[in-house]
C-alpha cells in the first residue's frame, strides 16, 4: 500500500465515515411528536436527545429552529437511525445536546413536511403536514 492510500485510510477512520452515526451515545432520550410539549428535566452534565419520529421518503424533513439558551444546554449534533434498510423506510432523527447549568430553555424542532430548499410550507396540504414538537428542559 502507498504511503497516500495509507493516509487516506487513516483520514477514512479519523473522520468516521461509513455506516456509523457521528455520535454513539444519545444519552436519555425523550421522544416528541409534532404538536406536542414535553417537559424534560436533567441534570448538570447530563447527555440527552430530543428524538422524533420521521420518514424523509414521505416528506419529512426535521431541524432544530434555533440553538437553546447555550447556558443551559449545549447542543452537539443532528443524527438519523432508519428502522428499516429499505428504501422508504421510517425511521427516528435525534437531536443531541449536553445540560450544562441549572436552568430552564425551550427547544422547538421543526418538522416542514415537503418544502424544499427554502423550508417554507408551499401548499395548504405542506401547512397542514408541518409543525413543531416542543421540549420544555429544565436542568437542576
Amino acid at each position: 500500500m502507498s504511503l497516500r492510500a495509507a493516509a487516506w485510510l487513516a483520514l477514512l477512520a479519523v473522520a468516521g465515515c461509513g455506516g456509523g452515526t457521528a455520535v454513539s451515545d444519545y444519552g436519555t432520550v425523550v421522544k416528541g411528536a409534532k404538536g406536542t410539549t414535553v417537559q424534560v428535566e436533567l441534570r448538570p452534565g447530563q447527555r440527552f436527545s430530543l428524538a422524533v419520529a420521521d420518514n424523509p421518503s414521505v416528506g419529512d424533513d426535521w431541524s432544530l429552529v434555533e440553538v437553546p439558551d447555550t447556558k443551559v444546554a449545549s447542543y452537539i449534533s443532528e443524527e438519523r437511525e432508519s428502522e428499516g434498510g429499505g428504501p422508504g423506510s421510517g425511521g427516528t432523527t435525534y437531536f443531541v445536546f449536553n445540560a450544562k447549568r441549572p436552568g430552564t430553555t425551550e427547544v422547538r424542532l421543526f418538522n416542514c413536511w415537503r418544502c424544499g430548499q427554502d423550508r417554507t410550507p408551499t401548499t395548504e396540504e405542506s401547512r397542514r403536514q408541518s409543525g413543531e414538537a416542543i421540549f420544555a428542559v429544565t436542568v437542576k
